[in-house]
Order: structure tokens, then sequence, then C-alpha cells
């Protein structure tokens, strides 16, 4: 076999084998006020079983599976009674804990994700990179302070949970939109397309770090 044939050959397969490695994790944070156990696949078919007591929450985990392709299974109870804060948080910390035990070492991984999704009138842009630098630059602008009983300032909240404990770069940008429910899970979906485009294997990276400083 030619040399150059060979070494196509030899990335094809360590790309296959990388897949054959099962890319999840499951992470169980309990603290005095939440108990929180979170499931993943990064290989999944975008299977959801979320049980937050936070119905909007979990409609938005589910937008991060089903679009984002990834078997996901959260389970938390919290402080509810008090409010949503707590048990908002802690599920985007253990997530965010989970996402980085499934990527591991993060070789061969695309690494950036981009997604731009619209949502009827609302039009949101989600940059993201698994960077080993934790850094969000959020940009929406929601007009109501509540979607049905979900305190819309805990979007926030969350995703600076997940980016903190996954340690990814990630940037959220509207570009268009009124209405607060459209607004938020257009970026749920933006989010679950460009994480699941960062997280595929690239098979001419196979078994290599996605970085020219060879670390992350």
């Amino acid at each position: 076999m030619e040399p150059q044939k060979a070494e196509i050959f030899q990335k094809m397969s360590e790309a296959l084998a990388q897949r054959a490695i099962a890319r999840t994790a499951s992470v169980q944070r309990t603290t005095g006020e939440t108990d929180v156990q979170v499931t993943i696949n990064l290989d999944g078919t975008g299977i959801c079983k979320a049980a937050t007591g936070i119905p909007f929450l979990d409609h938005m985990l589910q937008q991060i599976a089903s679009h984002g392709l990834i078997d996901l299974d959260v389970q938390a109870q919290g402080d509810l009674e008090i409010d949503d804060h707590h048990t908002n948080e802690d599920v985007g910390i253990t997530l965010g804990q989970a996402l980085s035990q499934a990527l591991g070492n993060r070789k061969g991984i695309v690494r950036f994700g981009n997604f731009l999704a619209p949502l009827d009138e609302a039009l949101i842009q989600v940059s993201l990179d698994f960077s080993g630098r934790p850094h969000i630059s959020y940009g929406l602008q929601i007009p109501t302070q509540r979607v049905g009983t979900y305190d819309t300032q805990l979007v926030r909240e969350f995703f600076v949970a997940v980016v903190n404990h996954s340690q990814m770069t990630l940037h959220i940008r509207q570009l268009d939109g009124i209405n607060s429910h459209h607004i938020i899970e257009a970026t749920f979906k933006a989010f679950a397309r460009a994480m699941r485009m960062a997280v595929e294997i690239d098979s001419r990276r196979a078994g290599m770090i996605p970085s020219s400083k060879g670390v992350l």
C-alpha cells in the first residue's frame, strides 16, 4: 500500500475506533439544597428523560437532547418551595460536569460549533468552543420576567453553570425576537445544534487534540 493511502487508512481506522468508545457519563451532585443526577450519551439519538420539578426547564432540556442528538436523563429534587434558582443552577452545573466527563480528553472532536436558529420572529446565534477556558458572552434581551412560572433571569444562570463546569466558551446573540418563549427556545435549539457540531468526531483529527498547542 502506498504511504499516503496507508496514512489515510490509518486515520480512518482511528476515527472509527474513537467512535466505538462510549462517550457517556453519569454524575450525581448532592447539596443541602438539591439532589441532581445527570446521565448523558453524546452519541445518542435524542432520547430525553427530564424531571427537575421545573416544567419549562424540562422542556428546554428536551430541546438540547432532541436537536443535539444526545441521550439525556436529568432527575432533580430541590428546594422549589423557596424558588427555582438553586435547582435550575445545579442542573446546569451537573450537566456541565457530565459533558466534561463524557468528552474526556477531547481528542478528535471538531471542538467548535456555530448555529443560527429561527423560531417564528426570533433569531438566535450560538457559537461555542470546548476550549478548556470557561467564558460566556450573553446577549439575550428577554422582554418579560416570566414564561409561565419560570423566571427568565434563570436562563443566563443555567448557561453560566454549564459553561463553568464543562469549560467551554459560549457566545449567545439575539438578532431578532419579541416573544420571550420563542427567544429562549430558539437559544436552546441553537445551543444544541452548535454543541452537536462541536462534539462530533473529526475523521481528519482522529486521536489528536484539536489545538495547535497540543492540549486543551
